[in-house]
């Protein structure tokens, strides 16, 4: 074998204009695949960042001793990010309540009833939000090596058919064809790969965003149920007269209403 052959074997360009047609479509489907799931990656990379960076954000004022009034008219009406419409949907089912006076027993276990179910819809849809576009990287993991495969299979049969019409077994003969079929498989891999380990880490990250929602759900309900429990479940104190923390220190524990 030649210099010349060694390096055509190592041409990718090469490989894939030799290529018998079925192996061509093989590669293109693959390299598709792959621009599809490095697109994927790409987004789902930029929105986690963005989503993680503007919840602590929002966490830091919450926890900031401001008031939760204050918070939402900062984050105004139709905030994109699910954590301030949480606590906009709380805050207004709070305030339709409080406007028809001191709640008896059964209208305070509506009251929480009502916003748990509109947490728990608001976490449900954003959950799924966050998941969107996991199937494709699921698809191309699992699929890709596989599809590989059988053009590495196809171009072995064609090897071998090879072989039979020149009846030539000389390395020089099967070498290129074996090349181009193991090239097919190497694509199926260089797919695979990226998306497999991009689905398992953004898997992750759905589910910690998921449950950061479910964390701050809980914060909600609790403190409108600390609320209902004070004395004849009176509206929150103006932020001017509630008591001030010690000189130097912030009250990062005030959450209620």
């Amino acid at each position: 074998m030649t210099l010349a052959a060694d390096a055509s074997l190592l041409n990718p360009v090469h490989l894939f204009l030799e290529a018998d047609i079925v192996v061509k479509s093989v590669m293109i489907g693959l390299a598709i695949a792959s621009l599809w799931s490095w697109a994927v990656i790409i987004d789902k990379a930029v929105r986690f960042t963005a989503l993680n960076r503007q919840a602590n954000t929002f966490e830091d004022a919450v926890g900031s001793g401001r008031s939760l009034e204050d918070v939402a008219a900062q984050a105004g009406p139709n905030p994109d990010h699910p954590l301030p419409r949480m606590l906009i949907i709380a805050l207004a089912d709070w305030r339709e309540a409080r406007t028809r006076g001191p709640l008896t027993e059964n209208q305070a276990n509506l009251l929480m009833s009502r916003i748990d179910r509109g947490l728990d819809s608001l976490i449900a849809r954003e959950s799924q939000r966050v998941e969107n576009g996991l199937g494709v990287l699921s698809v191309v993991a699992t699929s890709s090596p596989f599809i590989g495969l059988f053009g590495t299979v196809w171009g072995i049969m064609n090897a071998f058919g090879a072989i039979a019409s020149s009846g030539n077994t000389n390395l020089t003969t099967v070498a290129p064809a074996i090349a181009e079929a193991l090239f097919a498989t190497a694509i199926g891999l260089a797919a695979a790969i990226p998306a497999y380990i991009a689905y398992n880490k953004f898997s992750i990250d759905a589910g910690k965003f998921t449950g950061r929602l479910e964390s701050f759900a809980d914060d909600l309900q609790a403190a409108v149920a600390r609320r209902l429990a004070g004395p004849s479940g009176s509206a929150p104190q103006s932020a001017q007269s509630q008591p001030a923390p010690p000189s130097g220190q912030a009250d990062h524990s005030r959450r209620e209403f």
